[in-house]
């Protein structure tokens, strides 16, 4: 049983019902965000894994833009917009904060990773060495999985709150399973994470609690989610899976 902590940075969200005018209005007709009441974080790794469409990477915006976060990634220092796509569900969540005050952050999505990436190279201009907290060079001047995984690697420190959105959409499995090491490495420093993952690798982190998204939010064990079962069962039976999918 997960015992959640008062001193953790974030214990939990809740969603300000009596505040919403509709539940036929986009995002809150999204069935998980329909039916949801509160959340509940675990003090080390909270997964958040669902179909495409199905809200979790609205869900995990609205509290990286409630914590303070840029709505595209970054620092709480970031405040660049290349356009206001965001959802307006983070002015109808409540988050229930711990004692502790998180010492770093971060919000890191691939999808608008690039415009992260132009806006460190822009303050590097501004502030020479800003930089070397990002690996040492321009993101822009390595691949899609390299930038991703060094921002990653050198830019968490610690003691802070991770806000991870699909980070495996730009990493090799072997890149997944070295993340899964930094994210020990950083809860071992008082670290928390929140994670929205398709990836069966990067959702094995044993030390964690598993939201899975359908109809509605519900707990799952690991073995129990449908991305877990579809990989095994791929993987297990691949020749019988790819004559059902081909239809030979």
């Amino acid at each position: 049983m997960v015992i959640f902590q008062n001193n953790q940075y974030l214990r939990s969200i809740e969603l300000k019902r009596e505040s919403i005018n509709s539940f036929r209005e986009y995002p809150f007709c999204l069935p998980s965000i329909k039916h949801l009441k509160s959340l509940e974080f675990h003090p080390k790794v909270t997964f958040i894994v669902g179909e495409n469409g199905s809200g979790k990477s609205t869900i995990l915006e609205a509290i990286a833009v409630a914590f303070g976060f840029n709505a595209e990634g970054g620092t709480r220092n970031f405040n660049f917009s290349t356009s206001e796509t965001h959802s307006e569900l983070h002015n109808y969540i409540k988050l229930i904060k711990g004692i502790r005050i998180p010492k770093d952050g971060f919000f890191l999505r691939a999808e608008s990773f690039y415009n992260l990436a132009t806006n460190i190279d822009d303050l590097e201009r501004e502030v020479p060495g800003l930089l070397s907290s990002y690996g040492g060079r321009s993101l822009h001047q390595q691949s899609h999985g390299e930038s991703f995984f060094s921002v990653f690697m050198n830019r968490f420190r610690g003691r802070g709150l991770y806000i991870l959105d699909e980070p495996e959409a730009a990493l090799s499995p072997s890149r997944q399973m070295a993340m899964i090491s930094k994210i020990h490495e950083l809860v071992k420093q008082d670290s928390q994470f929140v994670i929205a993952t398709h990836s069966p690798i990067i959702m094995a982190y044993p030390n964690a609690v598993v939201y899975e998204i359908k109809d509605a939010i519900r707990k799952v064990n690991y073995e129990e989610t449908e991305h877990y079962q579809i990989m095994k069962s791929f993987i297990n039976n691949t020749d019988k899976m790819l004559d059902i999918l081909m239809n030979d």
